[in-house]
């Protein structure tokens, strides 16, 4: 056994074991750095398991390859979420990463010049942090949700997974981005009368799953997405405060879609009055559900660094913490391009982050060999 409260030294330590942690480490070994993944969860893949039944990709399977291993389906195929979370078990196996799993971490902290991470009875010391994870952490809803009737079923859509959840009777979903606008028409399907309360994100102007958007994916995802809307042009500077605290367009879901299911759309729900929620124009509801497509909170606040800004986001240059030598994100939304955290855009951002950390192992030598020389 490990004697308890010992240090483990390891060069770098990832924190997360999903698209970005597994790009990261790829690209660590492939430049020789040693590392350690750490997850929280007890099987690779299981953030994607464990959304609802139905998901499946915005995007085909050309798209949703990491590095050095593309997606084993039909290029045009979407995959499930399913099917995302085996091939992300398959990756990490195929390149034979080290992830330490069913391993959270309490604490992030500067110890020294390195960084000290605790994970329960683990410590580890490293010149290197990698936090792969996106802002998606905490399920957030607002305080009125307490407020409810408690006859009224309400969960967020974390803990949705298929309409069997629900009561019978209406349907509330409040947020109107991909996760409310595909359970909001799951819901409709099964008979339930189903509202779709939120501002208007727009949608993608083509039907993503049709013969035409095979020839439109490459300008939208590679082209737009991954190229021009980034930090380094002007346009994605402009956009990307906006992009960071706004749900993106509707990518499969039309609101022709929403229409023809007979899901009305309402605007934002303002609280709640005598136990039923309350909408914009002094409307309430009389419903047996709600749903909360409401987002989620960072959930970094275990990182127990100066490292973010006054809204409670990372403070970075394209993941790399100038003020926190050694410390990195990968995964976060438009961390560098609007592409960040889709699939085939998290790659560029590890390779980068992969490649600062070995300049930074030849700059230290680089020091301490002048030293040892004087």
């Amino acid at each position: 056994m490990r004697p308890q409260h010992t240090t483990e030294r390891v060069n770098t330590v990832v924190i997360g074991g999903g698209q970005a942690g597994l790009s990261v480490g790829y690209h660590l070994k492939q430049l020789g750095i040693p590392f350690l993944i750490l997850d929280a969860n007890r099987r690779i893949g299981d953030p994607w398991r464990t959304r609802w039944d139905s998901l499946r990709l915005f995007t085909p399977a050309r798209y949703a390859g990491l590095d050095g291993m593309p997606f084993p389906a039909p290029p045009h195929s979407f995959p499930t979420k399913d099917e995302m979370g085996d091939y992300l078990e398959t990756y990490a196996r195929r390149f034979q990463l080290p992830v330490e799993l069913d391993l959270r971490v309490d604490r992030v902290s500067r110890l020294r010049r390195d960084l000290l991470v605790v994970a329960g009875d683990r410590r580890f010391e490293a010149a290197n942090v990698v936090v792969a994870m996106a802002n998606f952490q905490r399920p957030r809803v607002p305080a009125s949700a307490g407020e409810l009737d408690p006859a009224i079923v309400q969960m967020h859509s974390f803990d949705y997974r298929n309409p069997s959840q629900l009561r019978d009777g209406p349907v509330l979903v409040v947020g109107a981005g991909n996760s409310g606008a595909e359970i909001a028409l799951e819901a409709a399907a099964k008979g339930h009368r189903t509202w779709l309360a939120g501002r208007d994100t727009g949608h993608v102007p083509f039907h993503v799953d049709r013969r035409l958007a095979r020839y439109l994916l490459p300008v939208v995802l590679r082209g737009l997405f991954h190229r021009v809307l980034t930090v380094a042009t002007p346009m994605g500077r402009r956009l990307r405060p906006k992009v960071l605290h706004a749900g993106g367009p509707l990518v499969r879901t039309k609101p022709a879609d929403l229409t023809a299911a007979g899901v009305e759309r309402l605007p934002r729900v303002v609280g709640v009055r005598n136990g039923r929620p309350l909408a914009e124009g002094d409307r309430v509801l009389e419903v047996a559900n709600v749903i909360w497509c409401t987002g989620f909170h960072p959930g970094f606040s275990w990182l127990d660094l100066p490292v973010f800004d006054p809204e409670g986001d990372p403070q970075h240059e394209a993941g790399i913490v100038e003020q926190e030598p050694g410390l990195y994100f990968v995964g976060l939304h438009f961390l560098y391009a609007y592409s960040s955290t889709m699939i085939h855009g998290v790659g560029r951002d590890a390779e980068r982050v992969a490649s600062h950390i070995v300049g930074r192992a030849h700059m230290e030598k680089m020091v301490a060999g002048a030293l040892t020389a004087a």
